[in-house]
């Protein structure tokens, strides 16, 4: 394993708790979780809010129109933001009444949502979890079952059979499936195992290796499934919960980090930053 040139710097602070960053026309977008916000940032930190919500926003993503599409983790909802405000895709609470997390949305538009599995504020053992896959006019059905905290997804393109990543929080590991023609999911399998590390946020570079965001070791490593660990990038003191590659060139490493996942200290702190990192390979 080798260390990344460089060292992250703050690009834009004072946040609560930043996750699912996306880059997406020009821009950075993430959301404030505990600030109820969807952002979008400029690759020199220059953020407006794009859409302010009652509940928890996770995931993101966006339909083949252009069209916003944003998890509501406690109203266990996909949301769709159209001209005239947010309005609901699919009620995902018929599936799990566990908060809903990160998303990845294909170019189809079909979009792919983990679930915690378990009530992590009451104290439970995390337990088996649920993977929708949900279409653009919101039919939806489970893909995959007894994932142990699915996070960050990827979709990685192949001639013959896309594969969709799936970052296990508390398995450890990154889980490949082919993502088929009909949306399913098959051939499950383990594309890297990351013990001791702690996998959360994850995005594709353009060699097929993940960048994956580690919120217990504090850094990001780049993983390739032929030799595992290739390089690491520590964030010191502060938590680093998912990452995304954008800028103009599409070198520039996003980290979303934070010192608390404690809506009670985030909200309070305002130690949430997204930061940036110069790396060699750009996104897919």
């Amino acid at each position: 394993m080798t260390w990344a040139p460089g060292e992250p710097s703050v690009v834009l602070d004072g946040l609560a708790y930043p996750e699912s960053p996306r880059w997406h026309d020009g821009r950075l977008w993430f959301s404030d979780v505990h600030d109820g916000r969807v952002w979008a940032m400029t690759e020199d930190g220059q953020a407006e809010p794009v859409v302010r919500m009652t509940e928890q926003p996770g995931g993101l993503g966006w339909l083949p129109d252009g069209r916003l599409l944003v998890v509501s983790m406690l109203d266990h909802a996909l949301l769709r933001l159209d001209d005239d405000g947010l309005t609901e895709v699919c009620d995902l609470e018929r599936f799990s009444l566990h908060p809903w997390n990160d998303m990845v949305v294909t170019g189809e538009g079909r979009a792919y949502i983990g679930n915690y599995g378990y009530d992590a504020e009451r104290g439970d053992e995390p337990a088996g979890a649920r993977m929708v896959c949900v279409e653009p006019d919101g039919e939806a059905w489970v893909v995959a079952e007894q994932l142990l905290f699915p996070n960050g997804a990827v979709v990685v393109p192949h001639e013959l059979t896309p594969l969709l990543l799936v970052a296990e929080t508390f398995g450890q590991r990154i889980s490949a499936y082919h993502l088929e023609p009909d949306g399913s999911l098959s051939n499950p399998r383990v594309w890297a195992d990351l013990r001791p590390n702690v996998p959360d946020g994850i995005c594709l570079d353009a060699e097929g290796a993940l960048w994956i965001a580690d919120p217990v070791y504090n850094g990001v490593m780049r993983v390739h499934v032929d030799e595992g660990i290739v390089a690491w990038i520590p964030t010191g003191d502060r938590s680093v919960y998912s990452c995304a590659l954008g800028g103009s060139d599409g070198r520039t490493l996003f980290l979303c980090t934070g010192r608390s996942t404690n809506p009670a200290k985030t909200t309070a702190m305002r130690a949430g930053c997204i930061e940036a990192v110069r790396v060699e390979v750009p996104m897919a």
